[in-house]
């Protein structure tokens, strides 16, 4: 036993010392043997989209952003600004022979923003400001075809703007969604052209909804999100977590002109009621009575003996105005409109431009500690005029 234990050792040993040998000397020899099996498992990377792989990647909105991206389109505009004078200019017996506009040189000024096709027959939704004042508008898809556009319509009191574009080929269209369905803390996407630098898409939730006196547009109500918006994202589309348009992203609050968290996109339900309008014909109709009006402060509700800080005080009465005809005076204060109470003063100016001009409604004021009953035929609101 003692002979054959003393056999057995020796030959592990020498096992040993070959292989010792070996892997020191000819490791790939010992490649051809597969490795024992650990307690831990290698994570196999997938080269090749299969079926059903979304599944596997919670948290993207990768899927959405495929559905609205290709319907988000880049806006180029120029425009021609003119009245840089030649020095010459400055001497009068130069500009006897010559004339005024001799010398008057001109150059053009650019500016970039983004569109939203909403229509296979080319129809385009963007900002009024990204298009304002423009002689030449150009639209890029993000695959690289580019259109000439013209104007179809604009609003600047809600800065919105309709584009048309030829429909010569099939193009990606939006689908929309419900603004009115939203909450705080759905996750949201920013699609747009910030900077010129290309199609780019930005996540964050919507932060606050029904935003206004911010100072932006005359109508406001806007969607807030933390989602990033930088200069060119301007008329881009803010979609919900299934790709749908819930809103046109308009303005950021900022301090240092990029993105701080906060920025403000115009409601679906609000835009494409407007275009629409614009669509159909050319232009916003919005019911008007003239008057001026501003926010009841606790101190003037006191001063007015006024129950609390609800309604719009009439500050003043246009003459001739509707409003004037119906015996609306200075000092009284606007509590109804129709069936629908008076908020503020940003609520009285939405209610009043939601009327249809031409129509009668009942107007409730609160005249010297007594509610009173007028009739107002409603007018048509003037165009803002051109600053």
């Amino acid at each position: 036993m003692r002979r054959l234990w003393l056999t057995f050792a020796q030959t592990v040993t020498v096992c040993m010392a070959m292989l010792f040998v070996v892997k020191t000397l000819k490791p790939e020899w010992l490649a051809q043997f597969p490795a024992p099996a650990t307690g831990i498992a290698e994570v196999a990377t997938v080269h090749e989209a299969t079926p059903g792989a979304e599944a596997s990647r919670p948290g993207s909105f990768a899927e959405a952003a495929k559905r609205a991206v290709p319907a988000v389109v880049h806006i180029f505009t120029s425009q021609e600004v003119r009245g840089a004078r030649h020095p010459f200019m400055n001497d009068p017996i130069f500009r006897h022979f010559f004339g005024d506009r001799f010398g008057e040189e001109s150059q053009r000024r650019s500016g970039l923003g983004s569109g939203v096709v909403v229509s296979p027959e080319g129809y385009i939704l963007t900002n009024f400001h990204v298009i304002d004042g423009a002689d030449e508008i150009e639209v890029a898809h993000n695959d690289g075809r580019k259109y000439k556009a013209r104007v179809v319509g604009s609003d600047p009191e809600s800065d919105l703007a309709v584009l048309r574009i030829p429909a010569d080929h099939k193009l990606p269209v939006v689908t929309f969604g419900s603004s009115d369905s939203l909450r705080v803390g759905d996750v949201v996407l920013a699609i747009g052209n910030p900077f010129g630098v290309g199609q780019t898409v930005t996540s964050g939730i919507v932060s606050a909804l029904g935003r206004s006196h911010l100072g932006i547009n005359t109508f406001e109500n806007f969607i807030q999100t933390d989602a990033a918006i930088n200069p060119g994202n301007s008329g881009g589309a803010l979609v919900d977590a299934n790709g749908h348009l819930i809103g046109i992203n308009t303005a950021i609050y900022s301090q240092s002109g990029g993105s701080m968290g906060i920025g403000f996109a115009i409601p679906v339900s609000l835009a494409k009621s407007i275009m629409e309008q614009i669509v159909r014909t050319g232009s916003v109709t919005r019911g008007w009575v003239g008057i001026e009006v501003q926010e009841i402060t606790p101190e003037l509700a006191e001063s007015f003996r006024l129950p609390d800080t609800q309604g719009a005080l009439i500050a003043g009465v246009m003459r001739g105005s509707p409003a004037d005809k119906a015996g609306i005076k200075p000092g009284d204060v606007l509590v109804q409109v129709g069936e629908k109470k008076v908020k503020d003063a940003q609520v009285m100016l939405d209610l009043i431009a939601a009327l249809q001009p031409g129509s009668t409604s009942s107007f409730t004021l609160r005249r010297e500690g007594r509610n009173v009953a007028l009739n107002v035929t409603i007018g048509k609101r003037p165009r803002p005029p051109k600053e």
